[in-house]
């Protein structure tokens, strides 16, 4: 089984997404899709704020984990270069209060 199938997997039960800021609730996975890059990302509640995980991999790549802890109104932009001229695929995941929004290239 190869990484990007077992990422696929982990996700399956996750919403799926839209290319409009969509909720996420606490432990849900999200699949997130960045063109040759994806994964999953999901956030859990802490003392000091909501701490958001990103695993993301390209296919048969190592996967990458991103971490990081939000305190209200802040965010985080995962990216991905693309070919001259043509914007990056971007996703932002950002905390508005006790919600966490997550905006761009979301997928399946």
């Amino acid at each position: 089984m190869t990484l990007r199938t077992t990422i696929l997997a982990a996700s399956a039960w996750a919403l799926i997404g839209a290319a409009h800021a969509d909720g996420l609730q606490p432990i849900e996975a999200r699949h997130i899709d960045l063109g040759e890059v994806s994964g999953i990302a999901y956030y859990t509640v802490e003392r000091d704020g909501f701490r958001v995980v990103a695993t993301l991999a390209r296919d048969n790549g190592t996967p990458m984990r991103i971490e990081t802890v939000l305190a209200p109104n802040q965010s985080i932009v995962l990216s991905t270069a693309r070919e001259a001229g043509a914007a990056p695929g971007l996703i932002e995941i950002s905390r508005r209060n006790d919600q966490v929004l997550v905006n761009g290239a979301v997928a399946h």
